[in-house]
């Protein structure tokens, strides 16, 4: 099994992999954490967070056999975060989450999570696996964290004592009893930066999120009406919140990605709001095809888009373009553009 974990582990690599680990199943103390977070509704509209019982904790419910759990992750960070933080300072412009600016990371991790599977079918035939990305009720973090990939961060993301968060999971289910990696040691100590920058304050206490005030939950997994005192707050980021991983000190660390497939689109890494916001919705799914940013799909690219407009500086061009959407079909674009022409007054 020893020398099993460590053939895992090239050919892992050789797909282009950052880092793998083994867990074991034991998720007891992530349990109780995640029945406390959805007692207060810290999960807002997200009900699947709720579903499946306790599946999500127990692996072995979730794929009877299941011993230990193999959790990979691949680095996406596009480019420097003094970019990142320049176009964000740039009202003008929209901000959109760098993982969602190349390819859906979903497909390709999933199609190598797969080629990794079907290479360990060489060595052991008769082994038994599942492979997951976002796919299915499953705790990465907390099995990341165990495998030793990195620990949970107060802005409860992983982190990497080497490279940073910037980066995808994945996870393999196995009946293969591996050797367990060791799991990562917390070095956020008495930094709480991560909680500071939070525009909206989503971060309630270390490693505590309320989604229900995270710009990443409003503009992504929201689908209504975001909240008119949040509004103003969420500048000009479009499609999710990057702040809590930006001004992470240990991001400093950060590799660049070397993943061909998630270099970004330059309309979505650098687009004009003006721009952006004047997208037919033709024109919206033909440059968000193959990316996680289509998902929201035209009516909350808007909304999300509208309330940007509202938050940049007034000029005769901003208040043209929101006039322009006033009579927009849908209800939700018309109150956010509302809003928004309000700002301008």
């Amino acid at each position: 099994m020893q020398e099993l974990h460590t053939s895992i582990a090239t050919w892992a690599l050789d797909l282009g992999f950052s880092q793998i680990g083994v867990s074991d199943t034991t998720l007891t103390q992530a349990e109780h954490y995640l029945k406390d977070w959805l007692q207060q509704d810290f999960h807002g509209d997200m009900a699947y967070m709720a579903r499946h019982g306790t599946k999500r904790s127990r692996p072995e419910e979730l794929l009877p056999g299941t011993l230990r759990v193999i959790c990979l992750r691949m680095n996406y960070l596009p480019e420097s975060q003094e970019n990142m933080e320049r176009q964000l300072l740039d009202s003008k412009r929209g901000y959109i989450s760098r993982y969602a600016t190349g390819r859906d990371y979903h497909k390709l991790m999933r199609k190598r999570l797969q080629q990794l599977a079907d290479r360990i079918s060489e060595a052991v035939p008769q082994w038994q696996y599942r492979v997951f990305c976002d796919s299915a009720p499953v705790m990465e973090k907390p099995l990341s964290h165990k495998a030793g990939l990195g620990w949970l961060g107060k802005h409860t993301n992983i982190i990497n004592q080497h490279q940073g968060s910037w980066f995808f999971l994945g996870e393999i289910y196995t009946n293969l009893q591996l050797p367990v990696d060791q799991a990562a040691d917390d070095h956020c100590g008495t930094c709480t930066r991560c909680i500071e920058v939070c525009p909206t304050a989503a971060i309630i206490a270390p490693y505590v999120l309320d989604a229900r005030k995270c710009i990443s939950y409003l503009t992504i997994e929201h689908h209504g009406s975001i909240p008119e005192p949040l509004r103003p707050l969420i500048g000009n980021r479009i499609y999710g919140c990057d702040d809590c991983q930006l001004y992470c000190p240990w991001n400093r660390f950060a590799a660049l990605a070397t993943e061909a497939a998630f270099a970004p689109r330059e309309a979505l890494l650098n687009g004009d709001l003006l721009e952006l916001f004047a997208w037919s919705e033709a024109e919206f799914l033909r440059h968000t095809e193959g990316t996680p940013v289509r998902r929201i799909g035209y009516v909350r690219w808007l909304r999300n888009i509208a309330i940007a407009l509202g938050n940049a500086p007034t000029s005769p061009q901003v208040v043209t373009a929101l006039q322009s959407h006033q009579q927009h079909a849908s209800e939700l674009v018309r109150e956010h553009v509302s809003w928004a022409l309000s700002q301008h007054a």
